[in-house]
């Protein structure tokens, strides 16, 4: 079993005995996504599959918590909020900007990247990212340096 699988299970029995529905419901949720695509593709995860599928929980709660706000649910808002502050602490520390405009930086000076024509190169190249900056925050900044 994956290390953050262990860890979601000993947090959902520390959840049941503690009385946190909130918690145990999200846990079972989130357990409940890695279960179905254990089924599905009958393959047990390791901590870089499960990463992904967190990643995409992560991102489905981030686009609904933005409809919310705009429809001006400030509960159901609040609850994604909550939702996403739990999925983040199983996943891996992501990387604050300045250290993602740093790794940017260093691939984009060795590959001699100097245009939005050479993107797909450079995102090539910091797939390695992936776990610990969002696709859209690294292709954000990718833009913004070969831009200039």
């Amino acid at each position: 079993m994956s290390a953050i699988k262990e860890k979601m299970t000993q947090d959902l029995k520390k959840a049941m005995k503690t009385g946190d529905i909130f918690r145990r419901d999200t846990i079972r949720m989130l357990n409940s996504s890695l279960k179905q695509v254990e089924v599905d593709k009958r393959i047990v995860l390791s901590d870089e599959d499960v990463i992904g599928i967190l990643k995409t929980a992560y991102k489905q709660r981030e686009d609904a918590a933005k409809a919310y706000k705009e429809a001006n649910r400030e509960d159901l808002f609040e609850k994604e909020n909550k939702e996403m502050a739990l999925i983040l602490e199983y996943l891996p520390l992501q990387l604050s900007d300045e250290e993602l405009d740093e790794e940017v930086l260093k691939v984009i000076e060795k590959l001699g990247a100097n245009n939005p024509k050479d993107m797909g190169k450079v995102m090539e190249a910091l797939k390695h990212l992936s776990q610990v900056a969002d696709g859209r925050r690294i292709s954000s900044s990718v833009k913004k340096f070969l831009s200039q």
